[in-house]
């Protein structure tokens, strides 16, 4: 497999001539309806071989291949760096690494959860069914279609989890989160409906999702954790958490992940966010900050106990003079097709291992775009191998990004539960 990153000039036709691979198949792993292709797009090219060009060597390659220059040299039984103009290179078969997959999906109609747990499968041990939201009293709101959701996923072997948040119309309540976790009561009743619903409905557990926990709730939210998986764990039902990103103790001080990764099974970190729709333009998922983050983490809980959670997604911003006027969020092949329709070339920070673009729009206004493509899944994916994860997952299957799944599938093996 290759990540090549489109040059001036290219084309879907000289690229497949390039690398000697049918273009059909390079449009159909990258999701490609219109052929146009913009400067700097991430196309994945999945072949084993590879045609040496002018001006390559064998680090240029592996970059591209994401395998080091000395397996390259060993498979092709290289004595030295020298290459011919060409050659043809054997890429070696890349070890995959086992892994346990949580992504998160919102049901809608019968064919949209059919559809997204069969094509989805394959790449996740978990569905985080979003979401059931708390009420100040300690009840659960309903869900559409959950006992749909829960059936596919059963019959596609991923264990379904039923996601729980504090979420309002106004956002995510900090507020009520410290009304519910401060009344025993409230707590408990919380806790019988959690049960209750995961026994009634046949989840295979809970995934805990309560954003932004005041530091006066900090140890109340753990002990709330280890009461819920107190409750659940004689009967065979897992307990899992959303945790926001931490590099110190200092940052998001309601969560204590040294005491809540000793009470769950595992913890989905939400490593995406550092810029939103409330921030200036900026990386979503900044490699570098990454890295911290897992360090920080994995100094406090177990490493197999940690699924890193990525983005699907990205955001433009609409500035004006520098000042952010509006944002949303984009899936990653609009953010893509917005670069092919103003025809500005992608941009990619080795810093952040992110790419990004900014284009004029029809009413003159100046838009900045930072995503997630191939490269940067890539990037995170290797992340994952190298800190040794339980697992990768992604917010949110509905957000399009077609190169993703075939990433997935060369960097891991999935590991069932169910």
């Amino acid at each position: 497999m290759f990540i090549y990153t489109v040059k001036n000039g290219d084309s879907l036709f000289s690229i497949a001539s390039k690398f000697q691979f049918p273009l059909d198949k390079i449009r159909e792993v990258n999701g490609l309806i219109d052929p146009t292709l913009v400067p700097g797009q991430a196309l994945i090219v999945p072949s084993n071989y590879y045609i040496v060009q002018p001006g390559d060597s064998l680090y240029t390659i592996s970059q591209m291949s994401l395998v080091q220059v000395n397996t390259l040299r060993s498979a092709n039984g290289l004595q030295s760096d020298v290459l011919s103009v060409g050659m043809k290179l054997y890429l070696p078969v890349r070890t995959k690494y086992p892994e346990e997959g949580l992504s998160y999906f919102i049901p809608a109609t019968p064919e949209q959860i059919e559809m997204t747990t069969r094509n989805f499968s394959p790449y996740n041990a978990y569905f985080g069914i979003f979401e059931y939201h708390i009420t100040e009293e300690g009840n659960l709101s309903t869900l559409k279609n959950d006992e749909l959701a829960v059936i596919a996923s059963r019959n596609h072997r991923v264990a379904p989890l039923a996601t729980i948040t504090n979420l309002t119309p106004e956002g995510f309540s900090p507020e009520m989160t410290r009304q519910v976790l401060n009344s025993p009561e409230i707590r408990n009743r919380l806790i019988n409906n959690i049960y209750t619903l995961i026994k009634t409905k046949n989840y295979a557990g809970v995934n805990v999702d309560f954003e932004q926990v005041r530091a006066g709730e900090r140890d109340l939210y753990t002990g709330f954790l280890r009461s819920l998986n107190d409750r659940l764990n004689p009967e065979g039902y897992l307990t899992s958490v959303a945790l926001h990103v931490k590099k110190s103790d200092s940052d998001y001080p309601g969560y204590d992940y040294g005491g809540i990764g000793a009470v769950v099974d595992f913890a989905f970190i939400m490593a995406y966010d550092w810029h939103e729709k409330h921030s200036g333009p900026g990386p979503i998922a900044p490699i570098d900050e990454i890295r911290k983050t897992l360090d920080y983490a994995v100094q406090r809980m177990p490493r197999n106990k940690i699924i890193l959670g990525v983005p699907r997604y990205g955001y433009d911003w609409t500035m004006d003079n520098g000042t952010v006027m509006s944002a949303k969020a984009v899936s990653v092949t609009t953010a893509t097709e917005t670069a092919m329709r103003y025809e500005v070339p992608i941009q990619y920070s080795i810093q952040y291992q992110q790419p990004y673009f900014s284009y004029w729009d029809e009413n003159g206004r100046r838009h900045s775009v930072w995503f997630e493509d191939a490269r940067a899944r890539a990037a995170k994916f290797q992340t994952v191998v190298d800190y040794q994860l339980k697992g990768v997952g992604a917010w949110q299957l509905g957000l399009n990004f077609p190169q993703s799944v075939y990433l997935v599938e060369q960097f891991f093996y999935q590991k069932r539960v169910i």
